[in-house]
């Protein structure tokens, strides 16, 4: 599949299989998370694989969205550097976080699986359920598995409703 295949294909999905996903298909997400390019190239993250069922449906209880427990695998981004500010006045861990997860994303479209970004989380319980350290902060959740829906890619706006050029239209 290239690029622009998986990049179209790719959905949030919000049902999987009951199925393991191969040792060998996580470590080509996890590659393709590798190789994200951050600001500074500093890598300031650190992604939790979770594959404890009782910690997955913990963490869609953290996020009071039962199905990411049905995935079997979900990956936490945790930004290493929650304080750091590029000159532009935006936090670097938002962006940093959001590029390798999307890298995630991608890579597990490419494999066959499904993914979904998950913003809506409760952040003490999940560092808590995770023993992520107080200075940190989790990012995003990402369920990863075998989609059993069939939903695929919604609508989305125009080019013209998007982009402008030279100036904010």
């Amino acid at each position: 599949m290239d690029i622009k295949e998986v990049i179209q294909k790719r959905y949030s999905c919000r049902s999987y299989k009951d199925t393991p996903v191969p040792d060998e298909k996580l470590k080509s997400i996890l590659e393709a998370t590798r190789l994200a390019p951050s600001a500074s190239n500093r890598q300031p993250y650190k992604f939790i694989i979770v594959k404890d069922k009782e910690k997955r449906e913990k963490l869609a209880e953290a996020a009071g969205q039962n199905f990411i427990a049905e995935a079997a695998i979900i990956i936490a981004g945790v930004s290493l550097e929650p304080e750091r500010i590029m000159s532009c006045e935006v936090p670097t861990y938002a962006v940093d976080v959001a590029v390798a997860m999307e890298h995630i994303a991608l890579q597990a479209c490419a494999e066959g699986l499904g993914s979904c970004w998950i913003g809506a989380f409760a952040q003490q319980e999940t560092k808590k359920i995770l023993e992520v350290p107080e200075k940190y902060k989790v990012v995003t959740l990402m369920p990863i598995g075998y989609p059993a829906d069939s939903s695929g890619p919604k609508d989305r706006k125009s080019l013209g409703e998007l982009v402008s050029y030279e100036k904010f239209d």
